[in-house]
């Protein structure tokens, strides 16, 4: 039987995994030398970090990964290659909605866990700051006028809520 904490843990390292494949895929369109690059490159860089973070998490704790991880290995690869494509201002909406979802899932496993695993609590509050650090900035970089933003930001935020609910369980 799966435990609460370990669904919370499978969940939060197939979510980072998708972040650091959707930077990967707006990189892939945007290119090194785009002006969008480097603050999106950062973004890669701290995705990476909380990655690696919950990959040893995973492991020191025997937690199962989730079996959808090929499907987020290309789904969020070409998420963040769409939205590119769509431009610069369309990438850092996806970045916007997903950091939404991030933010509130985040906050919800911090009232779950209450003081039961500080340690697991403190890297969920660093990570979600830095989340929130991402949305902000993406933010300023204008997501907001991204074509059809508020039909792309809340497609994006359903993709993200049915993500965070199969990989949960699956």
């Amino acid at each position: 039987m799966t435990s609460a904490k370990d669904s919370m843990i499978r969940v939060d390292q197939a979510g980072e995994y998708g972040a650091v494949r959707i930077y990967s895929g707006q990189l892939a369109v945007l290119g090194t030398s785009h002006p969008a690059a480097r603050e999106i490159s950062h973004m890669l860089a701290q995705e990476q970090v909380h990655l690696d973070r919950f990959n040893a998490v995973v492991a020191d704790r025997g937690v199962r990964p989730t079996l959808l991880q090929p499907f987020w290995h290309v789904a969020g690869f070409a998420l963040g290659a769409a939205t590119a494509l769509i431009g610069p201002k369309a990438a850092m909406a996806c970045t916007v909605a997903v950091e939404t979802e991030i933010d509130a899932h985040y906050g919800e496993q911090l009232d779950a866990l209450g003081g039961d695993d500080p340690e697991l609590s403190e890297t969920i509050t660093r990570f979600r700051a830095e989340e929130v650090e991402h949305k902000d900035k993406a933010l300023a970089a204008g997501a907001e006028d991204a074509i059809a933003y508020p039909l792309l930001s809340a497609a994006i935020r359903l993709g993200c809520r049915a993500a965070i609910a199969l990989s949960k369980r699956v």
